[in-house]
């Protein structure tokens, strides 16, 4: 599919999202129209799955009814074949072409035979739709895609009154936004496309920005996604596994497997309706269901992958969040080592040794965080010198621009770690906070942007006012102070001041003042009044 007819998707379905946009906010109605879209994404692959496997029967799997000979059996077999393959199954009379048409009135007849057209009453469907929704999430129940699927539909509350003040009303304007939907052909038949992918992706990119602070709870804009992405794939074409411990709506996740071929996915996320977003978001993306493994829980407090080692770890953890660091922690693995824990209002360092704790020997981690936890004291300053002096994981720092994450302006950083360093004497050092395209509302980095911190991370240059390889002894001198002016300096000098010139400009202004004021007084002789002091 082109560009052109990519944008015309992502345009097509913002235009849809449209039908909802006002009645709630951003965060609200994203689960609506996300949710729909992703139903008839599973629709779409269980007929198209369903019709494969007929074709030796000269069968279509939408033609199949009660009527038709041997229907019941024809269903087992079609279930037990798609729970294997697709992880969920969808009857004949549940797929998304067969409720829009009932929606529309189309499943009945006019009195001569013919179908009844798009004007038709609309049929009431609410209540087939909640149903199908469960019928799905219950067709895995037992079954090894279970966890992908449970719950996976539980924030589209089709009997909200902001839907409508009654079911008619309600029923109304999901009917609309379905058949809008049922227009559109995701071209899931093709096998190089990925398109509806990246236009969900656009989706909630849009969606983020206009839901202020809440969007950095569930994506990390593309730009530093690509940043991190390229990084952790550094050398490599291929990585056995990927972690994100606050993974959101696996944006980020997704991100790296473009940069290489992924084997499995993992993560975690705190967020209920985040988490649902994340399994949809995989599921979109063609990723299988035995692929990725997400669970829902506090990764701090309730680590849901222990023992397990990830060779890509990137994430964009909550900026200095609140955490218990209970004393139970001290005997915690991932906390034991260093002495002290993160202290409770700045949860950052928690998450970097959580990450640190799961990288595997070969592997690489880049997490974005606050610009504090390069300097800040106390626990901190305890835990950063530990991880530079004693384990040597620090490959490098790269500051990013202020303002380039949803719901804050604050300027970030991100800390590159390996455990098994290529260079382990030193510690690269890149100021990329200059180095942007200023926005109406955020500042963006430009693809010149990403690939000038790439390609010196990857090179690690030393470039005039922009990277700066420190040894570690001048690190260790500062007291493993990370600030990077410390390191990369840009200081731009002014030029000399011209005192000569500046004083002629003062006396060639003085003397056209003196003509002026001279002007002035004639005016005022002339029009008998005193001039003015």
């Amino acid at each position: 599919m082109s560009d052109t007819h990519k944008k015309q998707l992502e345009q097509q379905l913002w235009n849809i999202a449209d039908t909802l946009r006002g009645k709630m906010d951003a965060d609200e109605f994203r689960d609506y129209i996300l949710g729909f879209i992703f139903f008839k994404y599973l629709s779409e692959r269980m007929l198209n799955f369903a019709n494969k496997e007929l074709e030796e029967e000269g069968m279509l799997y939408q033609d199949i009814d009660g009527k038709t000979e041997n229907y019941e059996e024809y269903l087992k077999v079609m279930e037990k074949l798609a729970l294997d393959e697709l992880g969920y199954f969808l009857r004949p009379d549940e797929l998304f072409s067969m409720l829009v048409k009932r929606g529309s009135g189309k499943s009945a007849e006019n009195g001569n035979g013919t179908e009844a057209d798009e004007t038709a009453q609309d049929n009431f469907i609410l209540e087939d739709l909640e149903k199908i929704l469960k019928n799905i999430e219950s067709s895995t129940m037992g079954t090894e895609s279970e966890e992908d699927f449970i719950n996976l539909f539980e924030d589209l509350n089709l009997s909200s009154t902001k839907l409508g003040r009654t079911a008619g009303d309600r029923n109304k304007i999901i009917v609309q936004v379905l058949k809008h939907l049922g227009k559109i052909d995701f071209e899931l038949d093709n096998a190089d496309s990925d398109v509806l992918g990246d236009a969900y992706e656009y989706l909630i990119g849009k969606f983020a920005s206009g839901a202020g602070k809440k969007a950095g709870e569930f994506y990390t804009p593309q730009e530093v996604s690509k940043v991190l992405a390229k990084i952790v794939t550094t050398g490599k074409k291929r990585l056995r596994s990927v972690y994100d411990p606050t993974c959101g709506s696996g944006s980020l996740l997704l991100r790296v497997a473009k940069e290489a071929k992924v084997d499995d996915f993992f993560g975690q996320e705190l967020n209920r309706t985040t988490y649902n977003l994340a399994r949809m978001n995989m599921i979109l993306h063609g990723v299988h269901y035995r692929q990725f493994d997400l669970r829902q829980e506090d990764t701090l407090e309730r680590p849901q992958h222990r023992d397990m080692l990830f060779e890509a770890i990137v994430a964009n953890p909550p900026f200095s969040a609140k955490w218990s660091a209970s004393t139970v922690h001290q005997t915690d693995d991932r906390f034991s080592q260093y002495g002290r824990l993160a202290p409770k209002t700045k949860a950052d360092f928690a998450f970097v040794q959580h990450m640190i704790h799961h990288l595997d020997e070969n592997g690489t981690m880049a997490c974005v965080l606050p610009h504090g936890v390069l300097f800040r004291g106390a626990a901190e300053a305890h835990i950063r010198q530990y991880i530079i002096k004693d384990r040597n994981y620090l490959d490098a720092v790269i500051g990013l621009p202020a303002n380039i994450f949803y719901g804050t302006s604050i300027p970030t950083c991100i800390l590159v770690m390996k455990k098994c360093r290529e260079q382990p004497d030193d510690i690269l050092f890149i100021d990329a906070s200059q180095h942007f395209e200023k926005a109406k509302n955020q500042n963006n980095l430009r693809d010149g942007d990403i690939d000038k911190i790439v390609d010196t991370y990857r090179r690690r240059a030393t470039l005039d006012k922009y990277s700066y390889v420190a040894p570690l002894t001048e690190v260790a001198e500062n007291d493993y102070n990370l600030n990077i002016p410390r390191y990369v300096d840009t200081f731009e000098e002014e030029a000399p001041v011209d005192l000569a010139a500046v004083s002629d400009e003062l006396a060639k202004l003085d003397g056209e003042m003196r003509k002026t004021d001279l002007v002035i007084a004639e005016f005022c002789k002339e029009l008998g009044i005193d001039v003015p002091g």
